[in-house]
């Protein structure tokens, strides 16, 4: 995924599967191992704002460069 962040091919459809990952992830992770996360209930919010970073990053700024 590196890769394909780096070389901006089809970088919205990147954006939504990195989101896509990290909240599937997160989801997992708070239903079978409470107990491991690193900030506990607290990391789904961190999750949720990191997804707010690439999404804000892809649909929103991109979009006001290229105007």
């Amino acid at each position: 995924m590196v890769i394909w962040i780096l070389s901006g091919f089809k970088s919205k459809l990147n954006s939504l599967l990195q989101i896509a990952v990290i909240i599937t992830m997160n989801i997992i992770e708070f239903t079978l191992a409470k107990d491991l996360l690193l900030f506990g209930k607290l990391n789904i919010v961190i999750a949720f704002l990191f997804v707010l970073v690439i999404y804000y990053q892809e649909f929103i700024l991109k979009e006001k460069r290229n105007v």
